[in-house]
């Protein structure tokens, strides 16, 4: 008996997650996901309510050899709450044929230029959605899809702009259904400790196996499968686990023989034109987005607060760097990857769907330690805890972790 209490005294301990900074012997890295309000903020020539429509044209500008009809919508000055020295933005929109939507930031303490951090649209027939390079002044710079404060610069408040854009004469145009950004000071950490439990060991989620490998050499003109496809084969992983994605009349054009086109697809459709890849976080969960599903990019704390979207039903796609040592199982090494946490083991090992390394659909499923999972994920010289949360809208996010800034 004795044996048997000290062992559900262990059990009891095990699923009450501890505080994030008492497992890591510090206080956690500063992180906060802010949704716009687009019922405020201003509107030119923009509906506002529970999205934002095309009410009127504000003006017409040229862009990609055609003339546009534009209307803008503005959000109010957003506080921080810290010094943010990176920022990430996300939507989901609907871009029918004849329109696009442009996505910008600007500091307002200080006080910075607009940034683009995005030109999207969810075809490819109109624009070609792209980041913007050649943004850097004195205030920061935009990397792809994150804005990084000069150093001494960072940002304690900013904006975000959304420019919706048709054909001229076209009736209706673009709507933006959600609108946000993610905050972040990551310290400088070669290490991160491991983190307690948070109630989902021995959950694992049924979200379909796919390779990324099975692709390579296909449609270069999309960066050409293989490594360069670990965004969009994560992302279509977690679109088929909630049972949306492209029609079969959508897939028309990809070979029939593939075994897996939805992959194909989704690479084309989060394509890059600068970049010239298919990482781009942003335009992964604004891909998501086209099927009604809610997605956006944030940086989580540790795997306790992962452990939350599990056992909430939410499969989480993650981003990391790594040596091959560094990461047992894995049986490769990469400056930057991603796959989908799918679950734990019931010792708290991680279950991921991870693309590389796969050479079928069905060898997708892999275990890593945990402590070494967290590490690479987490420190600075990889991606600090990058994350893709998408999900249908009605679907609940788990609560936030007491006592931090809410970052989903």
């Amino acid at each position: 008996m004795r044996k048997l209490a000290v062992l559900l005294v262990i059990l009891l301990l095990t699923a009450i997650p501890a505080p994030l900074h008492a497992a890591a012997g510090a206080k956690p890295p500063p992180v906060v996901y802010q949704r716009a309000a687009l019922r405020a903020g201003t509107a030119e020539g923009v509906a506002t309510g529970a999205a934002l429509s095309f009410a009127a044209p504000a003006g017409v500008t040229e862009y990609g050899g055609a003339s546009w009809e534009y209307a803008r919508w503005t959000s109010r000055d957003t506080r921080v709450g810290f010094d943010a020295t990176e920022l990430i933005g996300s939507w989901t929109a609907d871009t029918p044929a004849g329109t696009w939507i442009q996505i910008e930031l600007r500091g307002t303490s200080p006080r910075t230029k607009w940034y683009v951090l995005g030109r999207w649209a969810y075809g490819d027939a109109d624009i070609r959605r792209t980041s913007v390079s050649g943004q850097a002044d004195a205030d920061g710079t935009v990397n792809v899809d994150t804005f990084a404060a000069a150093k001494g610069r960072p940002v304690d408040s900013y904006q975000l702009r959304v420019t919706l854009y048709r054909k001229p004469g076209q009736a209706g145009g673009p709507v933006v259904r959600t609108l946000g950004a993610m905050a972040s000071a990551v310290p400088k950490r070669a290490s991160v400790p491991v983190s307690p439990g948070g109630g989902a060991w021995g959950v694992e989620l049924k979200v379909p196996r796919r390779s990324q490998g099975i692709h390579l050499g296909h449609y270069p003109e999309w960066d050409g499968g293989g490594q360069a496809w670990c965004s969009p084969t994560s992302t279509a992983m977690v679109l088929g686990y909630w049972r949306k994605g492209p029609s079969p009349a959508d897939l028309a054009w990809v070979d029939p023989s593939d075994p897996s086109p939805e992959v194909d697809y989704t690479a084309r459709y989060v394509y890059d034109l600068d970049y010239e890849g298919a990482g781009n976080w942003p335009f992964n969960t604004a891909y998501a987005g086209r099927y009604g599903l809610d997605g956006f990019v944030t940086r989580l704390r540790t795997l306790t607060e992962l452990e939350r979207f599990i056992k909430a039903g939410i499969p989480v796609i993650t981003s990391q760097s790594f040596k091959e040592e560094e990461l047992p199982g894995a049986g490769y090494g990469t400056d930057g990857h991603l796959f989908v946490v799918i679950g734990f083991t019931r010792t708290g090992d991680v279950i991921v769907n991870d693309p590389a390394n796969s050479p079928t659909n069905d060898d997708a499923r892999r275990v890593y330690p945990r402590a070494a999972f967290e590490n690479v994920w987490l420190r600075s010289s990889s991606s600090a805890g990058i994350a893709y949360v998408i999900r249908p809208p009605a679907h609940r996010l788990p609560a936030h972790t007491p006592g931090l800034p809410a970052n989903w």
